[in-house]
């Protein structure tokens, strides 16, 4: 073959291709489009009335802000069978997403919380951004985003009773802002200058050094609360909530771009199965109970709290008395022996693309928030 600049372009073009071909068959290159029906935006007359705490308790419906595993149709829509009356995309400059609520070592080690922001704080350091072996949870500075759901008041009770009966949040009531423009590759703004209203949301902060636990929404924790990563298998959930939602794709960009917890030894295989087999069975069985006897705002009795909290603290220290020294970590991923600690990790190329969407992140974003 002739050295010329046209059949330099043409192989330049076919090894593009096959790369992508190559990326595809490991991951697919677009979400499956949701099979739920689209929902209307919540009435600005419905929003207003949020801010009337005279008018929201007469109110049948229940704002509820959702930035978890509930922005998933799969799992808000299908699996708790939540059924929406309409929704909207909000952004919560007093809220930060952070993955500190313990769960299940070796399988589920953590899942996604809030905790209060300061916005004059919380900025991007020169250490975050140099960095390429960091966990990345810590690189978004914009306040929580999310989705409000306008609900009904038997759905808001069953929300409560899935995610713990009471025993693990509490039901408080914060300021959303609207975006501007429902288009997502719009950037988010440091500071939203939309007018807010109220919503409800489950809010388990981490308790300071030396301060008592809330006697409402007390929670278990870690010693350090930002080490343990979350699994693929919920981080997708929240990513393709992401994306079915249509939020910010810069937003979109950060979660895709979240680090999983994954087993890298034999011996942490090993632990997982010991660890579940011993651990599952109460765990499955507080959750039967929490289903049974929650009353009719989705909350548990007392002495269901007190179980469940007493099983998961036996949990996690069994957990550091015995599995951690002896069957590795299972909480965040350890590279395996003679892999550094970048290997292993997918690469900003290989993320999903966004809904809908047939320019991959790295066309649309010079930058990785």
């Amino acid at each position: 073959m002739i050295d010329s600049p046209e059949n330099t372009c043409r192989l330049a073009k076919a090894y593009t291709s096959l790369r992508d071909v190559a990326r595809q068959t490991i991951r697919p290159r677009a979400l499956a489009l949701s099979t739920y029906p689209t929902l209307p935006e919540t009435s600005l007359e419905r929003r207003e009335q949020s801010l009337s705490a005279a008018a929201e308790s007469r109110s049948e419906t229940f704002l509820y802000l959702a930035y978890g595993s509930n922005l998933c149709n799969e799992t808000f829509r299908g699996k708790r069978g939540i059924k929406p009356l309409s929704q909207i995309n909000v952004q919560i400059p007093e809220l930060r997403l952070t993955f500190d609520l313990p769960g299940i070592a070796y399988s589920e080690p953590c899942f996604a919380n809030t905790d209060r922001r300061d916005p004059e704080k919380d900025l991007p350091s020169l250490s975050e951004k140099e960095a390429s072996n960091d966990y990345h949870k810590n690189r978004w500075h914009k306040g929580l985003i999310g989705v409000v759901y306008e609900v009904t008041a038997t759905d808001y009770a069953h929300i409560i009773a899935t995610e713990g009966g009471g025993a693990s949040y509490q039901d408080i009531l914060i300021d959303c802002y609207p975006f501007e423009n429902s288009d997502p590759a719009r950037p988010v703004p440091v500071y939203p200058t939309t007018k807010p209203f109220k919503a409800h949301t489950l809010f388990a902060p981490a308790v300071p050094p030396g301060s008592q636990p809330p006697k409402e929404g007390g929670r278990i924790q870690r010693p350090d609360t930002s080490y343990a990563q979350a699994s693929a298998r919920y981080l997708k959930l929240i990513t393709d909530g992401a994306a079915e939602c249509r939020l910010p794709y810069e937003y979109q960009d950060y979660l895709n771009n979240l680090r999983p917890y994954t087993i890298t030894s034999n011996k942490q295989q090993m632990g997982q199965f010991i660890f579940l087999s011993l651990w599952l069975p109460f765990i499955v069985l507080v959750f039967s109970l929490n289903g049974k006897f929650a009353d009719e705002h989705g909350r548990t009795p007392p002495w269901l709290r007190i179980l469940s909290e007493s099983i998961f603290r036996a949990c996690w220290r069994t957990y550091d008395g015995f599995f951690k020294p002896t069957f590795g970590d299972g909480e965040r991923t350890v590279p395996a022996e003679g892999q550094d600690s970048r290997e292993g990790q997918t690469p900003i190329e290989d993320l999903p693309r966004h809904l809908e969407s047939d320019t991959s992140i790295d066309e649309k974003h010079s930058t990785v928030v």
